[in-house]
């Protein structure tokens, strides 16, 4: 299994509009994402996120928050544990709350996750991504299942 971890924040006139820009700074806005739960392969590989087919199904973990309350603080985080059997994936965010906290509590999340089913963690990757609202802002932080369909090859 291979996984790609990515993040986009993003101001609009509106929601819709700030999210969609969000994702296309995340690398992601092309494609139809469809949120899976949280779990991932023993052997799952990192990699950077390739180009992907614009319109396809892409299988993702997705951590998304909105404000337009200027100077709100929105944070975005997602935290992913690989053990001996499997690994895990959690997606955490909030709005006016410390961003370490915020990536904190992804950590401590996915440490949960990975002790309830007895695995012991060999590689722990947090990817968060902070924003300071000016009009309707927008944090996205998301891992992407990659497979060979959705990727253009070059």
């Amino acid at each position: 299994m291979k996984i790609a971890i990515v993040s986009g924040k993003a101001e609009g006139p509106t929601k819709l509009n700030s999210f969609d820009n969000a994702l296309l700074e995340a690398g992601i806005g092309d494609v139809n994402l469809i949120k899976v739960s949280s779990m991932l392969e023993k052997d799952t590989e990192l990699e950077l996120l390739p180009e992907l087919k614009p319109g396809t199904m892409v299988n993702c973990v997705l951590a998304t928050l909105s404000s337009n309350k200027k100077g709100d603080i929105i944070s975005a985080s997602v935290a992913i544990a690989i053990g001996d059997s499997l690994g895990c994936v959690v997606e955490n965010s909030k709005i006016n709350e410390s961003p370490e906290n915020v990536k904190k509590e992804a950590e401590e999340m996915v440490r949960y996750m990975m002790s309830k089913r007895g695995e012991k963690i060999h590689d722990l990757i947090i990817e968060e991504v902070n924003h300071v609202v000016e009009d309707f802002g927008t944090v996205v932080a998301s891992v992407v299942y990659l497979n060979e369909n959705i990727i253009i090859n070059k």
